[in-house]
Order: C-alpha cells, then sequence, then structure tokens
C-alpha cells in the first residue's frame, strides 16, 4: 500500500543510503591514503612504510621512489636469493633487490628505469634469464599477475584514487597491524625475502624429480621459455638493456649476469634454442662491453648446475649458492676472469 507517508520514508531511506554510501567511500580513501600501502609518498627523506602485499609489482615502486638504496638487483626469482646485505658488504653500496617473480623483460625494465631516474645508482645488477632473448618480449610484456602502470609513472601521487579498491584496503589494513605490531612486514624493506622452502626441510630426491620432470616445487615461477626461434632473429628486450646501461651513471658499477639455472634447464649447444642463448650471450657481451659493464655467465654446465642437491626445482637454487653467487660477482669485477673452478665465465666479444 503506497500513499505520501511511505514515498516519504522511501525518500528518507534512498537518501540516507545514498549519503551513506558517499561516507564509506570517503572513508575509505582517506583510510587508504593515510596508510598509504604503495608509498606514493615515498621520497628521498620520506621512507616507504612496511611491505605488505604478496605482488611485488605493486611494492618495489616505493623502494626504488624513496631515495633509500643507492644499488638495485634487477630481475626474476632467478635473482631474488641475493642478500642485498651480502652485496652491500662486497660492493660498498646499499643495494635493494627488485627482482620479481616471473618479471617478463618489460616489467623489469619499467622498473630499473624508475630506479634510475630516483637515484644517482652507485651500481646495478641487471640478472638475465633467456626471456630476455626471446623474439616477442616486445609483445609478450605481461604476465597473468596484475601490473599497475601507474605506479611506475613519473607522477605517482596523482594516482591516489586508481588504489581505492579492495586489494588495497586489505594492504592497508596490513600495514595497520604491522604499526600495531600485531603483523610482520612480508618482505623486507630493501626487498629481500626467502621466497624457498626451509633449508631443513630440503628433500634432495623429491628436488631431483621436480627437476627433471620440469615441474616446479614453488608457487611462483619464471615465465616458461616461449619456442625457440633462429638464432639470428630479434631479441628486442637487448636494446631495452642497452638503454638502460647507458642510462646508469659512468661512474657506477654496471654488472650484467645470466643467472645459473640447473643444467637440465640449459639448452643444449647443439639444439635452435642453444644456438639462440649463445647468440644472445654474444650481443649481451658486445653491449656490455660498448656501456662498461662486466657481464658474466653462470648459465653454464658447472660444478654447480651439475649438481642437483643445489636446487629445488631446474629454476631455483638453495641458499648457500645464492652467496657464491655475490662472491661471483666480486671476483669477476675485481679481476675479469673465468671462474677457476668453472662457476662462471666472463663474456667479452668476439
Amino acid at each position: 500500500m503506497s500513499g505520501p507517508g511511505n514515498e516519504a520514508a522511501w525518500g528518507r531511506f534512498g537518501t540516507g543510503f545514498a549519503a551513506t554510501a558517499v561516507l564509506l567511500g570517503l572513508a575509505a580513501i582517506g583510510f587508504v591514503a593515510a596508510l598509504d600501502p604503495y608509498g606514493l609518498r615515498a621520497v628521498p627523506g620520506r621512507p616507504p612504510g612496511p611491505l605488505m602485499d604478496s605482488n611485488q609489482r605493486f611494492l618495489y615502486p616505493q623502494v626504488a621512489r624513496s631515495g633509500g638504496y643507492d644499488a638495485a638487483v634487477i630481475g626474476t626469482s632467478t635473482a631474488r636469493l641475493l642478500d642485498p646485505r651480502d652485496l652491500d658488504r662486497a660492493f660498498g653500496a646499499r643495494f635493494a633487490n627488485l627482482a620479481m617473480n616471473a618479471a617478463t623483460p618489460y616489467e623489469q625494465s619499467e622498473l630499473a628505469g624508475l630506479f634510475l631516474r630516483h637515484v644517482e645508482a652507485k651500481a646495478m645488477i641487471f640478472a638475465l634469464d633467456v626471456t630476455w632473448c626471446e623474439a616477442d618480449a616486445d609483445r609478450r610484456r605481461l604476465t597473468f599477475r596484475p601490473f599497475p602502470s601507474w605506479l611506475y609513472e613519473e607522477a605517482a601521487n596523482g594516482a591516489v584514487l586508481r588504489q581505492v579498491n579492495w586489494r588495497s584496503l586489505t594492504i592497508a589494513g596490513g600495514v595497520l597491524l604491522h604499526r600495531l605490531g600485531l603483523a610482520p612486514e612480508r618482505i623486507r624493506g630493501d626487498g629481500f625475502a626467502v621466497f624457498t622452502p626451509p633449508e631443513w626441510s630440503y628433500d634432495a630426491p623429491r628436488a631431483a624429480a621436480h627437476i627433471h620432470s620440469g615441474a616446479t616445487a614453488l608457487d611462483d615461477t619464471d615465465a616458461s621459455e616461449t619456442e625457440a626461434s633462429a638464432s639470428d632473429g630479434p631479441m628486442p628486450a637487448l636494446a631495452w638493456l642497452d638503454g638502460l646501461l647507458e642510462k646508469t651513471p659512468a661512474s657506477a658499477l654496471k654488472l650484467v649476469a645470466f643467472m645459473p639455472v640447473n643444467l637440465a634447464a640449459q639448452a643444449r649447444p647443439d639444439t635452435a634454442q642453444g644456438a639462440r642463448e649463445s647468440a644472445c650471450k654474444g650481443l649481451v657481451a658486445r653491449i656490455g662491453a660498448e656501456r662498461g659493464a662486466t657481464v658474466i655467465d653462470f648459465r653454464i654446465p658447472s660444478p654447480v648446475t651439475r649438481d642437483d642437491t643445489n636446487y629445488w626445482d631446474a629454476l631455483h637454487y638453495r641458499l648457500p649458492i645464492a652467496k657464491r653467487i655475490v662472491e661471483g660477482l666480486k671476483a669477476a669485477e675485481s679481476d675479469g676472469r673465468d671462474d677457476a673452478a668453472g662457476f662462471y665465465k666472463v663474456l667479452t666479444p668476439h
């Protein structure tokens, strides 16, 4: 039954509902803006807050803009275990590890470019996988993981409203819990986190099964390799690498390193993919020489990559190997020679 009274009641209800929705929306915007879960306000002198998201693509822009670090590791999960504190001691810089799970060369380039625009870099380590050699790297720029391009823009402060969604509300809540001492940060402030299982849980037979089945025991792996193309085919991502090395200050330490995946993940030299990888390494060596970078190749048959007990799966080595990589980077940078034990080669143009 309708009437003037009912219509007035419905009008009051509609007005109240709309006002409540507006107030809740404003409260959500204010809550996220105040907690700043993605560090939109991070600048030199104002460090970012705790890193609470699980997607590094959302977290690392604030580390890059913060000015708290003058050196960075750029790469994928094959470089995530390089501890910035070990790198600090080795090279006398303040490192952030900005390697992201399954990051494409495009995503890595965007993050490296952001870092180099905000920091007078003292050192840069570009940790490469064969995705940098792929013919379609300029077309296959993203993965299924969300990539917030607005966080990589020069003026991220204009993105306050773009970060207001359920995910951001959840992460802002995590930031609040951390500040209240009720939750630990997900990733250390310099970007480092041990994403592999605890060393005490290592199971060699299980790891070997993953290595040789082509499967992986880890949740976040690097993008699978695409079909091999001709060794003289285009490698568009290498132009991005060249540009990043050019933007890195001439006085900075520049290291480019192919990461040491297990031998099972390396292409045989007598295959099309093997020929392409070899050609790619030659091009990277030439780029490195032109830009004053030392190019180190850990992606070779070696005592480390042949030994399955050094790996959780075909791509991801164990923590002790990460320390050996840092030692190898330092030695290669210092003397410019291949490792006597065969762990790595220093690549130069032929």
